[in-house]
């Protein structure tokens, strides 16, 4: 793994080095290293590209890393993931994307990731993504995740996109069983005349299923975002959704959340919030010694975190 790879590991993954536990990276279009355990099977697809990932039940403080990294310009890719997380499991996975792209050609990679998360099982999931390059070609990615979630289970969302991502579409959706949780946040930049879409649809079918969806974003230069969601209460449950975004320049924002109620007892929130910085919070900041460039930098990074 050459120097670009590394950087684009550490970006996407937080890896300085191969990791402990299970893993499996995917480099250019190949596999650039794999391990398992003795509770966590990883197996490539046959009929498709992509990984089956297989937590055994009771599975407790292990954590599995699926990084992909792209440094070819004019690669684009497809793949398919799949995650089964057996009863009662506990277990971290990370994932994400980094692309370098230096050429004239668009680099590209997408993926559908779907969990099946089992009874009384807990699931973190953090994923990033990241793009770098002086070349001419766009770095794009579009990543799809499906999510159902059997009765008692629990699984925290975080996705970040960091900076350098021309075009994203992330489509979400989530069907969530008796008692269950889903708990989804999610943190995005983008500038110059960047393009992002998110679009989360979650059912809350079970009884006591509750979920709560955040987006914070910041739309600097003359980039374009459009943040849509739908929580939709089909029994008794509780449900939240909210978008906050913060634009700078010439950048636009749409936020549409929405909440569907198909049960007496559903009960559902959303909210949403766009608007400057306020000047206020710069000159407060400016007074401690910070340029004005500064100041917007530190607010926006409190706000993303």
């Amino acid at each position: 793994m050459d120097a670009i790879q590394k950087g684009l590991l550490e970006k996407v993954a937080g890896l300085h080095e191969i990791p402990e536990g299970a893993y499996n990276i995917r480099a250019n279009g190949g596999l650039g290293g794999r391990n398992t355990t003795a509770n966590i099977d990883i197996v490539s697809k046959e009929d498709k590209p992509g990984i089956d990932i297989i937590i055994k039940p009771n599975t407790k403080n292990e954590s599995v890393h699926i990084p992909v990294i792209i440094s070819e310009s004019g690669l684009n890719e497809m793949v398919y993931n799949d995650f089964y997380i057996g009863e009662n499991a506990d277990v971290t996975i990370v994932a994400g994307c980094g692309i370098h792209n230096s050429g004239d050609e668009n680099s590209s990679h997408d993926g559908i990731h779907t969990f099946h998360v089992g009874k009384n099982a807990k699931i973190k999931y953090v994923e990033r993504h990241y793009g770098e390059g002086e070349g001419t070609g766009a770095r794009i990615m579009n990543p799809e995740t499906v999510v159902v979630i059997d009765d008692g289970g629990y699984m925290e969302m975080e996705t970040t996109q960091i900076k350098g991502i021309e075009s994203t579409v992330r489509k979400t959706t989530a069907t969530i069983g008796n008692d269950a949780k889903l708990v989804i946040r999610e943190s995005l930049m983008t500038h110059g005349k960047q393009f992002a879409k998110t679009d989360f649809t979650v059912d809350l079918n079970g009884e006591n299923s509750s979920a709560n969806v955040i987006s914070r974003s910041v739309a600097k230069d003359e980039s374009y975002q459009e943040f849509y969601s739908n929580i939709r209460g089909n029994n008794k449950c509780v449900g939240h959704t909210e978008c906050d975004a913060i634009l700078m320049d010439k950048a636009r924002v749409v936020a549409i959340p929405e909440i569907s109620a198909n049960h007496i007892d559903a009960s559902l929130i959303h909210e949403a919030a766009i608007g400057k910085i306020a000047g206020e919070q710069l000159i407060k900041l400016m007074t401690l010694g910070l340029s004005e460039e500064e100041a917007e930098e530190q607010i926006v990074n409190g706000f993303l975190k």
